[in-house]
């Protein structure tokens, strides 16, 4: 109940001056978006304010998960030649005790033909057929927003890069070229305590992780394709990567610090109607290439992976999807003969989603559930959620992120520490 009413009260706090100019801003509404349809940018964006607090104590960790305000501004303009586009947060983050500034894209998009889209600059990249799941999908993540409550959008991390897109009557094809390696925004401690293998414990601010990231431009760069065609309302395509792991794939023990070796990925997809619903398969060959024959034991293995998923509405306003996924470690053998006893893994790594989504209130009120369960790992992710649209321009949020699990050094049980609830207000504009 004393976090609840934290939670309440940082949320008043932060809240507060958004609320008191309310009124005023009520009353100068018209005149405000006058203004704004006079500037020569389209002007679009939100300010919100989110609190969040964990359900348990965390040694590691201060008890709020999240506290912030933060306000959007998205420019868009568009040209006779191009677009242009600007999107950034500008962020009073109370956990860490600091203004900061993050910019979501800041890119020109042209068709300097009628084959062809080009797209350079910062930007949100995407690809891949699965639901919180990705395989070929090897653009950056922030999994720290993610699991501390930040709306689901933010997982999705900037990338700075050229896009080229190419269609054709026969078969399209993007290409991707990122000139400095874009690595995740992964779990190093900072904000969320994780399993440290070399402390054989949980660890958090005390131990944050220090790393060794390929950063030259044009020398550490990556590339990515995305070979695609509708084929009777069935999406199919091939993915191609070359660059590196994308979270921490490897240690190099003098320096003590994580390193992100070279990686080579090829998969493939399809997507389509499936019964009265959608289905999905997805497939990805993991190639370690600092290590393809399995011996270092400080870099990660090759790997295949497999996804399935199926959606479907199975009442009014109600949807549910399923999916399951499997990581299957090439040379077991030799990476269980090389490890020391008792820090090998497993070969096989199995997880399971389910996806319910309701709507109601004239679908102003969303509820939704994304579970994550690994019966090989024994352990859950829940990730409750609930939105309710109040108008076209106010909406309010609340929900949470739930780990447990049976060993603490498995994917999601070793964030049991970081169980956390939030709220949220958001205005936009």
């Amino acid at each position: 109940m004393i976090r609840f009413q934290n939670i309440l009260a940082g949320l008043i706090l932060v809240a507060a001056p958004f609320l008191l100019r309310a009124s005023a801003e009520e009353n100068n509404q018209d005149a405000v978006g006058s203004f704004l349809r006079e500037l020569p940018v389209e002007v679009h964006g939100f300010y919100e304010i989110r609190s969040g607090y964990r359900l348990q104590k965390d040694k590691y960790e201060k008890d709020m998960s999240v506290m912030e305000s933060r306000l959007q501004i998205d420019l868009a303009s568009y040209l006779d030649w191009a677009d242009l586009k600007v999107k950034g947060d500008v962020i009073g983050d109370m956990v860490e005790e600091q203004a900061d500034f993050d910019l979501r894209e800041a890119n020109i998009f042209t068709r300097p033909a009628d084959f062809m889209d080009l797209k350079v600059g910062r930007q949100i990249l995407t690809w891949g057929t699965g639901d919180l799941l990705f395989i070929n999908d090897l653009f950056p993540k922030d999994w720290n927003s993610f699991f501390i409550g930040r709306d689901t959008e933010y997982l999705k991390a900037p990338s700075d890069a050229a896009k080229v897109s190419l269609f054709g009557d026969i078969v399209n094809l993007d290409i991707v070229y990122t000139p400095q390696f874009d690595l995740d925004r992964f779990i190093n401690g900072e904000r969320i305590s994780y399993w440290n293998s070399n402390l054989g414990r949980l660890a958090g601010r005390d131990a944050i992780m220090g790393t060794d990231k390929p950063n030259r431009w044009f020398r550490d760069n990556e590339i990515a394709v995305r070979l695609y065609k509708n084929i009777d309302n069935y999406e199919l395509a091939f993915y191609g990567y070359r660059g590196y792991w994308k979270s921490p794939g490897g240690q190099n023990i003098a320096r003590n610090q994580a390193i992100f070796p070279d990686l080579n990925v090829y998969g493939t997809s399809v997507l389509g109607a499936v019964g009265k619903g959608i289905g999905n398969f997805e497939f990805g060959y993991y190639e370690s290439d600092d290590d393809q024959s399995g011996k270092d034991p400080l870099i990660n293995n090759s790997e295949l992976r497999f996804l399935a998923g199926y959606t479907q509405e199975v009442g009014r306003d109600f949807t549910a999807g399923f999916q399951y996924y499997v990581e299957y470690m090439l040379d077991y053998g030799r990476h269980k003969d090389s490890m020391p006893v008792g820090l090998d893994r497993d070969r096989d790594r199995h997880v399971t989603t389910v996806r319910l989504t309701k709507l109601l209130m004239n679908q102003n009120l969303r509820c939704s559930l994304f579970t994550y369960y690994s019966p090989s790992d024994k352990d859950v992710y829940m990730r409750p959620n609930i939105n309710y649209k109040a108008t076209d321009n106010l909406a309010l949020e609340t929900g949470a992120n739930v780990f447990f699990g049976d060993y603490p050094g498995t994917f999601f049980a070793q964030f049991q520490n970081n169980t956390n609830i939030y709220v949220a207000l958001r205005y936009s504009f």
